[in-house]
This record gives C-alpha cells, sequence and structure tokens, in this order.
C-alpha cells in the first residue's frame, strides 16, 4: 500500500463536472419519440470504473470481502450484487473491470489494496476516461445488430455476458445484465460519436433519449 501513489478523483472542485454527453445533448439533442418509441437510450453517467489486474484467488477473495461478490468465474461474465448497481466483468484471464456507484471507486480502492496488501496486483481508476451507454426497448438487439460485429442473438448472448468488440467503428464493452437491458461501455472521447450513431440508427425505430 505504501509504495502506490493513490488519490481520489473526485476531490471538492469549484470547477463544474460534465458528463460525457454533455456536449452531445447541446448539438445533437436528446429526442423524444413518446409512446411510439422502440429504443430507450439513457447514459449511466459519473459511475466509478476500476481495472483489476492479477491472480483469480487472490482477487477473488478481496473483493468477496470488501465488495460482497465474487469475480467471476467463466470467461466474458458478467456478475452483479442484489441491487444490480456493483458489477464486474471478466475481461481477459487476469483482469476484470468493476463498475461501481459514482464516488465508492476511491474508498473501493483504498480497501482493496489494504486487503491485498503485499499480494501482487494492480488496481487503475479509470472513471474519467468512459462512460455507460444503456439501451432498452423492444427493438434494442435490432439496434445493436446493426452496429456490433458479435453476435447478439440470445443463444449466443445470454443475460449475464459481456465482451469486448467493435461497435461501428470504436472498440466497445458490450454487457446484458438483464433481459430488458444492454450497455456500452465506451472510452470518453469516442462518447459523442457513439451517441449520434446510436441517434442516426435508432431513427427508424423511434428513440427516447433520457437526461
Amino acid at each position: 500500500m505504501s509504495n502506490a501513489a493513490t488519490f481520489d478523483t473526485r476531490t471538492d472542485t469549484a470547477i463544474p463536472v460534465e458528463s460525457p454527453l454533455a456536449f452531445s445533448y447541446r448539438h445533437s439533442g436528446a429526442p423524444r419519440a413518446g409512446s411510439s418509441s422502440r429504443v430507450q437510450l439513457r447514459e449511466r453517467a459519473m459511475l466509478g470504473h476500476l481495472i483489476l489486474r492479477g491472480g483469480a484467488i487472490v482477487l477473488d477473495e478481496a473483493v468477496r470481502d470488501v465488495l460482497g461478490i465474487n469475480l467471476p468465474g467463466k470467461p466474458q461474465a458478467l456478475v452483479q450484487d442484489a441491487s444490480g448497481e456493483r458489477s464486474i466483468q471478466w475481461l481477459s484471464p487476469d483482469e476484470w473491470l468493476v463498475i461501481v456507484p459514482g464516488g465508492e471507486e476511491f474508498p473501493l480502492e483504498t480497501q482493496l489494496r489494504e486487503r491485498l496488501g503485499d499480494s501482487h496486483y494492480a488496481i487503475s481508476d479509470v472513471s474519467g476516461g468512459q462512460t455507460v451507454l444503456e439501451i432498452t426497448g423492444e427493438a434494442a438487439r435490432e439496434l445493436l445488430m446493426k452496429a456490433v460485429i458479435y453476435d447478439v442473438h440470445p443463444r449466443h448472448f445470454p443475460v449475464g455476458k459481456g465482451v469486448t468488440t467493435v461497435f461501428a467503428k470504436a472498440t466497445t464493452i458490450l454487457r446484458r445484465p438483464s433481459e430488458e437491458r444492454w450497455e456500452l461501455v465506451v472510452r470518453r472521447s469516442f462518447a459523442d460519436y457513439c451517441y449520434r450513431w446510436l441517434l442516426d440508427a435508432a431513427a427508424e425505430y423511434g428513440v427516447n433519449v433520457e437526461q
């Protein structure tokens, strides 16, 4: 713990903080199609994102003790706590993405470092570098079929799965946390591009954007 340079990225400041899609809402709008909408879009902004790397056994014990949920036991698996507000996703054999409500990431990182001690691991706070775009509605899967190269049929993409894939021309993480909801974890620099692409691709279905 003493060898790690850690800091809270959400320190008090007078500078206003905007979500990655704030610019997009001002310049591309947030359309509402009303009751005819078959797609709903929502940014789950300002969440805490941590990348964990290390041995699965050591990390699993620490995460279970601190967060109360286990690391995913299978490749491409996604697990959530009972509230659905905290999740862990398998990214590679020694890499996991943890997403928690905004403000929890630094205390979580600190507790994990204390619990892990001298173990071989790495924790990176990437909260400011990415955001989550939520897609729901009866045409959500049809919309994704236009954009991602991965097969999103329920046989190949059940609830509780997450993959790193290509959305349009951007690398993204695609997740399915529930039957009705899909999530795109995108880099901040690609957020506006992905949002405008989604608006265009979803136009035929009628799209509601929740700010």
